[in-house]
């Protein structure tokens, strides 16, 4: 049995999504996204979405509200009769016009194991936080942040060195597989809710531009979960100096590493630098303007000596 759905998202997180429930037979009646923004090597072309420029392959009428404040707005969207809403990654709070538009509700799809880490960045903060595991959840969405019934879990574990880049891949691609058992069971009427429990509420609050400087008075384990929370974008970075000048380099990749020092003091030719607590080697680092290399290239164009203090 197939559902009219009316689906919501915007980043290249939600395509699969939107894919999965078209391949299942679904009738997508329309697709909501963010406006195009300015994008382009001068900020003057304005660049669609990836689900907006998805939907359009796939023949779906794509609509872009700034907002839903507007009545217009809102009854354009209980026009399409739609059965649900499948949200992921949307970008803007849903009024309660929008959460009641449809039959059956809005159901959202969550990177994180709910309660913890509900909000905007729940890929970075749990690898930032050190979290072994994290998931998908299908959750019925209410007027409160992340916090309405969830319907179904997928549990992903999060290896020692995996950068939020290659979590969001994997994760993308769980939670395209959940979404479309979900909406299977929605049709047969065999789609469970659980409340979520009130203890374990954590919020992922938005990766603020000041919080991307490393700081090695941290421990080890925690600057490398730093990096790897942060890599490829925004990116955690420290500042070098070079030719005189200081330099922001960022660190897509790094390892723990044996040794002690004054923290940021570079303790080897291998670029080694002193924590708080033991020591961390970035292995991928990019110059501001140049692409990212392995820490054997990036020394042989860019020598950094034992005893060099970075910050």
């Amino acid at each position: 049995m197939s559902l009219r759905i009316i689906f919501m998202g915007t980043p290249e997180f939600s395509v699969p999504t939107l894919a999965a429930l078209a391949e299942a037979g679904h009738q997508i009646v329309a697709a909501y996204t963010q406006p195009p923004r300015p994008g382009g090597r001068r900020g003057l072309d304005l660049q669609k979405s990836p689900v907006h420029q998805a939907a359009e392959l796939l023949g779906i009428p794509v609509l872009t509200p700034v907002n839903f404040k507007d009545e217009p707005d809102r009854q354009t969207f209980r026009d399409f009769d739609a059965d649900v809403a499948v949200v992921v990654a949307y970008g803007l709070l849903l009024p309660e016009a929008i959460l009641t538009g449809t039959k059956y509700g809005c159901y959202n799809g969550h990177a994180s194991l709910l309660p913890r880490w509900r909000g905007a960045a729940p890929i970075q903060r749990a690898i930032m936080a050190g979290d072994h595991e994290t998931g998908m959840m299908v959750m019925k969405m209410d007027k409160g942040l992340d916090t309405g019934p969830v319907a179904l879990t997928k549990a992903v574990q999060i290896g020692e060195t995996m950068t939020a880049g290659e979590l969001h891949d994997r994760l993308m691609q769980v939670g395209a597989t959940l979404m479309k058992e979900a909406m299977a069971k929605l049709a047969a009427g065999d789609l469970p809710l659980t409340a979520q429990p009130d203890e374990g509420v954590v919020y992922a609050a938005k990766i603020s531009k000041a919080e991307t400087r490393i700081d090695f008075a941290r421990s080890a384990r925690e600057v490398h979960d730093h990096i790897r929370g942060l890599s490829p974008f925004p990116g955690a970075w420290f500042e070098l100096e070079i030719a005189g000048k200081p330099e922001r380099i960022k660190v897509l990749n790094s390892e723990p590493a044996s040794g002690a020092g004054e923290p940021g003091t570079v303790l080897d030719d291998n670029l080694t630098i002193a924590c708080a607590e033991g020591a961390v080697r970035p292995t991928r680092l990019q110059r501001a303007g140049g692409k990212a290399l392995g820490a054997a290239d990036f020394l042989r164009g860019t020598p950094v000596a034992s005893g060099t203090r970075v910050g």
